[in-house]
């Protein structure tokens, strides 16, 4: 990702903070509290990328250790001051982190949860090799996102909005495909649950070590 780019959006996110739960609380609420409870299912040790605001924070279960990152100081800062007004004792630490250069080491992680945020990043299939390598074998990456069925009717109609839809900061034509594709060809994932309807969940479970270096963290 440029640094121009980062930038860009850094602006558009810092402007998004200040009404972001006023708009998504509601509607994004199905497929955040499915994707929570199945990245819990995975173990205790979670990281999410994308926190954002922390919308999701509240849905993690007592007794997990959830790590949050994001690319934006200002959305996180709205993160943190949710943390301290609603007691999120589960809540580890939030931190100001690029998806595709994530700043922890190898395998640290039960479960990798991505919220509404794939879509937008400009190399998804960097960002979901950062998470692999960060994830435990076993556990699982779960992605919930604005995904379009491979072939539906409404593809082309979604292609054509594309565009528009860019220019807000919002996705239309990301298939699901792109996901289970790249899954596939690492030969360490097998694609366990692809949700349906408007906003869906895909689950993709890791079944081998990725050999990597360590991180940072």
């Amino acid at each position: 990702m440029s640094v121009t780019h980062l930038e860009a959006q850094k602006r558009a996110y810092a402007a998004w903070a200040k009404f972001y739960d006023k708009i998504y609380l509601r509607m994004l609420a199905r497929p955040q509290r499915e994707a929570v409870a199945a990245a819990c299912a995975c173990g205790p040790d979670i990281l999410e990328i994308g926190v954002g605001t922390g919308l999701t924070l509240p849905y993690f279960t007592q007794g997990t250790r959830v790590l949050g990152a994001d690319l934006s100081l200002d959305m996180l800062k709205v993160a943190n001051r949710k943390v301290a007004s609603q007691g999120l004792d589960h809540v580890r630490g939030l931190m100001v982190m690029d998806a595709c250069r994530l700043g922890f080491e190898a395998e640290r992680f039960d479960a990798v949860t991505a919220q509404f945020v794939i879509t937008l990043v400009p190399d998804p299939e960097q960002a979901l090799a950062e998470m692999d390598r960060v994830l435990k074998p076993g556990g699982e990456i779960v992605i919930s996102s604005r995904l379009v069925d491979d072939g539906g009717l409404l593809a082309p109609f979604w292609a054509a909005l594309a565009p528009l839809a860019k220019a807000i900061g919002w996705s239309t034509d990301f298939k699901v495909s792109r996901l289970t594709d790249w899954a596939a060809r690492t030969g360490r994932y097998e694609t366990v649950h692809v949700g349906r309807g408007y906003f869906k969940v895909v689950r993709l479970r890791k079944t081998a070590s990725h050999q990597a270096g360590n991180g940072l963290i």
